[in-house]
């Protein structure tokens, strides 16, 4: 059975070994000859590991000369994940504190809103109308089918359809008696006698 690959996240974890066990600089090159020597990462995806280590700030790298080197110490992963909690703690501190307003907001209204005859009237007032309002949009939707905007539209529709259908028809007839007259020499009255259509056809109904 052939050994498993490396995951995306065990190649950055061992590449980052070889910069914290050796605490030393090193090119992309001699990286991609250490990475499958000493820890097992394919060359092929050094590059691509190394990119993701720098852009979430655990490599560092910067350009000596014309050769670009990189580098990563074992306290420098300390120091982003302390500032990584502290940002963590600023923003849970900070909804805490907005937990605490909303609360305030929500004792101040509900003081606002005490109990009274006049309240629980508009309450009981507010309640009918909503009831009302929804058997009227039920009223509504069963005599959607008479609405004005919805009669105007069926008829639109109506009248292209027939107008289709004479445009259809008509074209058909003429094509049909044009390829009689010409390819059998028949006589156009013969034809319209006997499919019984008037020498003025020009509808269908």
């Amino acid at each position: 059975m052939a050994p498993r690959g490396l995951s995306a996240e065990e190649k950055r974890v061992k590449l980052l070994e070889i910069f914290h066990e050796s605490k030393d600089f090193y090119q992309l090159k001699e990286l991609e000859k250490l990475g499958p020597k000493l820890k097992g990462i394919v060359s092929q995806s050094v590059k691509e590991v190394l990119q993701s280590l720098v852009d979430d700030g655990l490599v560092q790298g910067d350009k000596i000369g014309s050769s670009n080197f990189f580098w990563s110490f074992p306290s420098q992963r300390g120091t982003i994940m302390q500032n990584r909690l502290k940002q963590v703690k600023e923003t849970r501190e900070g909804h805490q504190a907005q937990q605490t307003e909303l609360r305030g907001h929500i004792e101040v209204e509900k003081a606002a809103r005490v109990n009274n005859e006049t309240r629980t009237e508009k309450l009981e007032t507010l309640a009918r109308l909503k009831k009302t309002h929804v058997g009227l949009l039920d009223e509504l939707g069963a005599y959607g089918a008479c609405d004005p905007a919805k009669v105007e539209e069926t008829r639109r529709a109506v009248t292209l359809a027939k107008e289709a259908a004479v445009r259809w028809t008509a074209d058909n007839y003429s094509m049909l008696l044009s390829h009689f007259t010409r390819q059998y020499g028949a006589d156009a009255g013969e034809i319209r006698r006997h499919l019984g259509v008037e020498e003025e056809y020009e509808d269908i109904c």
